[in-house]
């Protein structure tokens, strides 16, 4: 299955109970958004499989328990840590300034000082927070993905308009 047809949600961190419920950590900053899903898809090898839902609790923050339709005990000990993914299709639509990482993938980057420094070719996870990547001349810029950062989306131009902290981009280009 096409791995740029679906998006991560979270993951199973643990069981929650003796029948069968999971307990799943939602990476999103709206998790209310999620609270009537009917089915969701593990990684399971290299495939996309789905998973019916039987019952969704959303549990404060960005946790939820879910219980998997014919998912009972050793069977839901066996899916934790699993990765929990929906299709893209399924991502609720998001207008101005907000966007998802894969939306603007593509896009030429603008500094507001620099002028345009590129173009965003993905992004990296990590703990603290998400990093920009943009692609200049083959050379790697890294850009927090933070709010404060984006200061305009331009759909149509595909356009991406930011303000780097000062500093941040000439350490990349000298």
């Amino acid at each position: 299955m096409d791995s740029d047809a679906y998006f991560y949600l979270g993951h199973i961190t643990k069981t929650f109970g003796y029948k069968g419920e999971l307990c799943v950590y939602l990476d999103t900053d709206e998790p209310e958004k999620y609270g009537q899903l009917r089915a969701v898809f593990l990684m399971e090898g290299n495939e996309y499989i789905p998973y019916m839902i039987e019952s969704i609790a959303l549990r404060g923050g960005k946790n939820a328990i879910i219980k998997f339709m014919d998912v009972d005990g050793e069977e839901a000990q066996s899916l934790v840590k699993s990765e929990i993914y929906l299709p893209i299709s399924e991502l609720p639509p998001l207008t101005g300034n907000k966007f998802y990482y894969h939306e603007v993938i593509g896009f030429e980057v603008i500094d507001r000082i620099k002028g345009g420094i590129g173009v965003c070719k993905d992004f990296i996870d990590v703990s603290q927070q998400p990093i920009m990547v943009v692609d200049f001349n083959d050379k790697e810029i890294l850009i927090p993905a933070v709010d404060d950062i984006f200061e305009n989306v331009d759909r149509d131009q595909k356009k991406l308009f930011v303000a780097a902290p000062e500093g941040l981009i000439d350490i990349y280009l000298e």
